[in-house]
């Protein structure tokens, strides 16, 4: 027999729950707010950080992109402006692969002949 009880779901989260969530430690969480303007927690009365689920999802990403595809803070932040401009929603962590982007045409062309120019450059 289960007898684990459910929580209700919650609207705000303080970052001491965001941590034991996400297995960040808080200084991270602060750290992560100087740097990425998207993740901003709203403050109480009080000052203490409440943290939205958006928040979270955010910072899942966040993680995800730092701690697992071993991007750089500023390769991070270029990787979610990137998606922000594409119109793509943050991808929380998942075991499924986030969709594929239809390639841009202009810049692509652009960069190829970049290349070719630094290779003759280069030859």
């Amino acid at each position: 027999m289960d007898t684990s009880v459910e929580s209700p779901k919650k609207t705000y989260y303080s970052i001491s729950e965001v941590c034991t969530q996400t297995g960040l430690e808080p200084h991270v969480l602060r750290y992560w707010e100087t740097e990425f303007p998207q993740l901003r927690p709203k403050k109480n009365r009080a000052g203490n950080r409440a943290y939205r689920d958006k928040d979270i999802e955010i910072i899942e990403y966040i993680r995800k992109l730092l701690y697992e595809e071993k991007y750089t803070i500023p390769g991070a932040k270029k990787k979610i402006a990137e998606s922000r401009q594409t119109g793509e929603t943050v991808q929380p962590e998942t075991d499924a692969p986030a969709p594929a982007k239809p390639p841009a045409s202009a810049p692509a062309s652009s960069i190829i002949g970049d290349l070719k120019e630094i290779l003759q450059i280069l030859a």
